[in-house]
């Protein structure tokens, strides 16, 4: 069975083109739908050359019913939602002005106009295929006329829109058929390179990142266990969010907020019917402390005493700790790496505290102050232990990571067998994750005597080489692609019945 189709309003509008049994009338293929199951699955990819492509057209419910049927197609729903409101077109772009500047000095840009056609992110312009290029990843769509223009010294997008392919010139035909066939080799894989790797993994990072989940090493680690695999590990960054359609799953090893692209390629990726982890349910369920207090509180699961607190509280906050004793902890909602995390010894520290850090939370968490000399960090995947490493304080302070000073420092670690670490640590681990989802999460935990209580699940936990590999080596790498490849293989037979 084909693994792509081509989608025209009729016919007729390929007949510039080689013959090809993967193109379908727009027609046709939404009357697939009431077809057998197995029939509308016929294919994987779409590619949506409809001319009508606004709300509820044609070309609109061709989009649409691809990825109800489990089918990754381009342009996506999201995208025509965005191409069809200007405000959210420059939203996704901007970037821009920067690349705008930079080709203007290198000689690229002239006069004060330009019409550009995009070609699944091909331009014929000297020198503007970088700019064709950041057009297509931010706005994945195969065929885009954008318009700019300078005004007051400044490069602006005027317009961007999607172009139809009965519109091309005969010049633009050859191209079209050219990019089309380089975008097919590249993203919906021949058969060739489809027998090397079954599958297509992209892990996500970013090469700048301070702190990543996952240092170098690590990294290494994951391709070499994913294509013993047969897997075919990429490394992506934000950049590559257009090619998320090339890909059978997708592995965030960035750390991810949800005013953030990594939330943002999660949610584009599960709808693209990739395996994800971190999966955007899990981001939003963890990423955010006030949801874990509540959710942990009403299922059971040990958790230090605390209080929410919100804006209005602040004239009263005497009466809102009587529950707590000095010190506490304060803490904003979305705080990583012990940011955002402040001790307080005092009720006058507690309101000078609590008043800046309402600046940017309506809602604030005030915990009990638990002391220990290490935490114990347990890593859940599929629902079964990973790995098991108590992080210790760092020196002469009261955190892991301590950020008072210019360098951030952080405590040391040791790695331990799973059999080794308490039950009832373990038990607590499991059904605070339980609540959360099958993906791969990291629960810090604090035993105090015989008390264990859980301080926080964090969907996207370190996995470093040296670190939390210290007891399982290469084969922490091999199983978290074994999670991987069950779920692609998985998804694989569902797609075929």
């Amino acid at each position: 069975m084909s693994r792509l189709r081509i989608v025209v309003d009729r016919l007729d509008d390929w007949l510039p083109y080689y013959p090809s049994d993967d193109v379908i009338s727009a027609a046709d293929f939404l009357a697939l739908e009431s077809a057998a199951p197995d029939k509308t699955r016929d294919a994987t990819n779409v590619i949506n050359l409809c001319r009508r492509l606004d709300y509820l057209e044609t070309g609109y419910y061709v989009s649409l019913l691809a990825q109800a049927r489990g089918q990754r197609v381009l342009p996506s729903v999201e995208t025509l939602n965005q191409l069809s409101r200007k405000a959210l077109i420059d939203l996704q772009l901007e970037s821009l002005e920067p690349m705008m500047r930079d080709l203007e000095k290198r000689g690229a840009l002239s006069g004060d106009e330009l019409s550009l056609t995009v070609l699944f992110g091909e331009s014929d312009h000297d020198g503007l295929g970088r700019l064709a290029r950041r057009l297509f990843e931010r706005l994945p769509c195969p065929l885009l006329e954008a318009k700019f223009q300078k005004r007051h010294g400044t490069w602006r997008l005027m317009r961007l829109k999607p172009l139809a392919l009965n519109a091309l010139q005969e010049s633009d035909q050859d191209r079209f058929a050219a990019a089309l066939n380089r975008h097919s080799r590249k993203v919906w894989r021949t058969p060739k390179a489809r027998r090397r790797y079954r599958f297509d993994l992209a892990i996500l990072i970013d090469p700048q990142e301070a702190m990543p989940p996952s240092n170098k090493s690590a990294l290494k680690q994951f391709i070499r266990a994913g294509r013993r695999r047969g897997i075919d590990v990429s490394l992506i960054t934000r950049k590559d969010e257009g090619r998320l359609a090339e890909f059978d799953a997708l592995f965030i090893r960035e750390t991810t907020r949800l005013d953030h692209h990594t939330y943002r390629m999660a949610k584009r990726a599960e709808h693209e019917g990739l395996v994800v982890i971190d999966d955007p349910q899990s981001i939003l369920r963890c990423t955010n402390k006030i949801y874990l207090h509540a959710l942990l509180g009403a299922r059971g699961v040990p958790a230090p005493r605390g209080v929410l607190l919100s804006r209005d509280d602040l004239v009263q906050l005497s009466d809102k700790v009587t529950s707590l004793d000095f010190p506490m902890v304060l803490k904003v909602p979305d705080g990583a790496f012990s940011k955002g995390v402040v001790k307080i010894t005092s009720l006058d520290e507690l309101k000078e505290q609590a008043s800046r850090l309402f600046a940017s939370s309506a809602l604030l968490l005030l915990q009990e102050w638990l002391p220990t000399d290490f935490d114990w960090r347990i890593g859940i995947l599929d629902g079964e232990v990973l790995f098991a490493s108590r992080y210790y304080m760092a020196r002469g302070h009261w955190q892991i990571y301590d950020h008072s000073r210019p360098k951030v420092r952080s405590g040391s670690f040791t790695t331990h067998p799973p059999s080794d670490v308490p039950k009832s640590i373990l038990k607590a681990a499991l059904k605070a994750t339980r609540l959360i989802g099958d993906g791969l999460y990291g629960v810090d935990l604090k035993q105090i005597g015989e008390r264990v209580v859980v301080i926080e699940v964090n969907d996207n936990p370190n996995l470093d080489a040296g670190v939390e590999d210290a007891y399982l080596g290469s084969r922490l790498y091999t199983r978290v692609m074994d999670v991987f490849l069950a779920r692609m293989e998985h998804h694989a037979a569902a797609m075929k019945h």
